[in-house]
């Protein structure tokens, strides 16, 4: 039989001596307390019945002494839906919403996670709600992390299928998870100040035909359905991405779109390959924004496109294949702030090749006039000819144009190059310096004109290439300004 090492035994002895003075102590003292990374949880704006995402919270005991919480329990019970759980400990119905002898060791911590499921409150307008999350201590002490939302009523619909004509309004949010589809023979219209909250993955799938005609005081919008935040500093809503976005497909014809907000989608909006006898979509006075995809996409269409802003897209912010289309007075700029392999903020051409597919798609006209056309790179238009023998016809009229300069007086005429000999390119009063804010930091953006911006006064009042009233519906003045937007004096950096 081996013999033990003395020196051993003591030093297992002096181990678990120190282990049991500092580590096991706790104390009663009312002087001892928790530390919480943050004494309140904010929801911001919730949906009812919408269960919420997952929200962080770490308790640390810096007190000296260890720290046992007698009871950590919702003040309200169930009542208000707030969901807990403590350190791996979830307080529910079958615990009362509470639970009990909750260690902290001195300089150790423990976890806290928070969710929502309010219930529906029967009110038009959000109402605030809010709960306390109690710790109980040893010594009697009470401490509380407050846990509060704004709750708002919703329509909740799934997998929706629009049948027949049916007008889309509703004095709460509309929230949609799946696919809502208009049927080929049905027409869908939205009126004015109606907002679609659209859950991840879900989308507009037209086949029949969409009417959103909003107001320049009353826009329809189209978004994603997350209220909170990735960060501090940036909304959810500000993140491309969050939902599908509307798909016109090959069998819809004469959809409107006015005064309409879609942002934070993959694809904005994509019309399908259609006979090019019939309008596709008119967009006017519309805003497409912070796409994942494309912004705009027609493929083989009809589009009408006029006092839109069509702005930063992974792919390209407007990309034309094939059929006609008239971008006037229109916004395009490519400032997409997520990945730096951007596309262009304007694509024109007459077909599709991929490597093993080819299309045809003749560009019957593509009118590009009184538009700025503008973004972070040296060259943002991008013009391809896929086919030699495919129409390809275009033309651009008093616009902005960042890319290199072309010489063709038939098609291009009173344009401002912002790279004008690809050395010297203008970022004085081009690219971000046309636009009151850009800031790919923080995700903020403004595109109303900057004093500084070549554009003003310099659109065409040929009849024809003039809108009256820009994206915001005021009136332009006698010099009107190129862009959706007309510069007004008091809009001041």
């Amino acid at each position: 039989m081996k013999k033990i090492n003395k020196y051993y035994i003591i030093l297992i002895a002096l181990v678990a001596m120190i282990s049991c003075t500092d580590d096991d102590s706790f104390t009663t003292s009312p002087n001892n307390l928790l530390t919480f990374s943050s004494d309140t949880i904010r929801m911001d704006t919730v949906f009812s019945r919408v269960p919420t995402s997952r929200r962080s919270l770490w308790i640390y005991n810096k007190s000296g002494d260890g720290i046992r919480c007698a009871k950590v329990k919702l003040a309200n019970g169930g009542s208000s839906g707030f969901r807990v759980n403590v350190d791996g400990i979830y307080l529910g119905k079958e615990t009362n919403y509470q639970t009990s002898d909750i260690e902290i060791r001195n300089k150790d911590s423990i976890f806290v996670n928070v969710e929502l499921t309010s219930r529906q409150n029967n009110k038009t307008t959000p109402q605030f709600m809010e709960d306390n999350l109690v710790f109980v201590l040893e010594s009697g002490v009470e401490q509380k992390v407050n846990l509060n939302a704004y709750s708002w009523d919703a329509d909740i619909v799934r997998n929706l299928v629009i049948k027949g004509d049916t007008t889309i309004s509703s004095d709460r949010p509309i929230v949609v998870y799946g696919a809502m589809k208009i049927d080929s023979f049905a027409t869908a219209t939205i009126v004015p100040g109606t907002t679609l909250y659209f859950h991840s993955g879900a989308g507009l799938d037209v086949y029949g035909r969409l009417i959103a005609q909003g107001t320049a005081e009353k826009n329809i919008v189209f978004r994603g359905d997350r209220t909170d935040r990735m960060f501090d500093y940036l909304p959810y809503d500000m993140v491309s991405g969050q939902w599908n976005g509307i798909h016109f497909h090959s069998s819809s014809y004469e959809n409107v779109m006015d005064y309409t907000d879609t942002h934070s989608t993959f694809n904005g909006i994509v019309c399908d390959s259609s006979g090019v006898s019939r309008l596709k979509l008119s967009l006017y006075n519309s805003t497409v924004h912070n796409c994942q995809g494309y912004g705009l996409k027609s493929v083989n269409s009809v589009v009408d496109v006029r006092n839109c802003q069509l702005t930063n897209a992974l792919k390209d912010c407007a990309a034309i294949y094939g059929g006609a289309a008239l971008l006037l007075n229109c916004t395009i700029a490519q400032f997409y702030p997520f990945d730096s392999n951007y596309g262009a903020a304007l694509r024109f051409t007459n077909g599709e090749n991929d490597g093993e597919t080819k299309h045809d798609y003749p560009l019957h006209q593509m009118d590009c006039i009184n538009s700025i056309v503008t973004g972070y790179a040296d060259d943002v238009v991008m013009g391809v000819v896929n086919d030699s023998t495919v129409a390809y016809n275009y033309r651009f009229i008093n616009s902005i144009l960042r890319t290199d300069t072309v010489s063709d007086k038939e098609n291009i005429q009173n344009v401002i190059w912002e790279n004008a000999d690809s050395v010297d390119i203008d970022t004085v009063s081009g690219g971000e310096k046309n636009f009151r804010l850009v800031d790919s930091k923080k995700q903020h953006y403004d595109f109303h004109l900057r004093s500084a911006s070549r554009a003003i006064g310099a659109a065409s009042t040929e009849s024809g290439y003039l809108m009256p009233f820009d994206r915001d519906g005021r009136r332009r003045d006698d010099e009107p300004d190129m862009g959706c937007y007309e510069f007004y004096e008091e809009e001041k950096e």
